[in-house]
């Protein structure tokens, strides 16, 4: 189930992306999909009453091996979501630029331009 709601919080970026002529808008559904593949990848390293991976003198081997959560999966999350924000600064001050330049954030009336 929790896989079909990310699949389907994919779709709507996918669509956002693919079907709006709004660099905004754009920017948004990048937002959306990118939000998608990291709870994609946090649901991956997720573990029914799990603990967390931290071992100690009192933890039992066995038990720890088989019911620790990978923290590999929320790691490599962490720094998605770093890099994501980089990536949306950097596409909203293109935006940005863009509307300075041509006065329209309409994709087609900017390849029109040409200017």
């Amino acid at each position: 189930m929790h896989y079909a709601l990310c699949l389907a919080l994919f779709l709507v970026g996918l669509y956002g992306v693919m079907v709006k002529r709004n660099l905004i808008k754009i920017v948004i559904s990048l937002v959306i999909l990118e939000s998608a593949v990291n709870m994609f990848i946090v649901m991956i390293g997720y573990r029914e009453d799990g603990i967390a991976p931290i071992m100690s003198k009192m933890t039992d081997p066995e038990v720890f091996a088989s019911r620790s959560v990978d923290p590999v999966p929320q790691a490599l999350v962490l720094t998605a979501i770093v890099i994501g924000l980089g990536v949306t600064a950097m596409t909203v001050a293109l935006a940005m630029r863009l509307y300075e330049k041509y006065g329209t954030y309409d994709i087609k009336e900017i390849r029109n331009l040409k200017g």
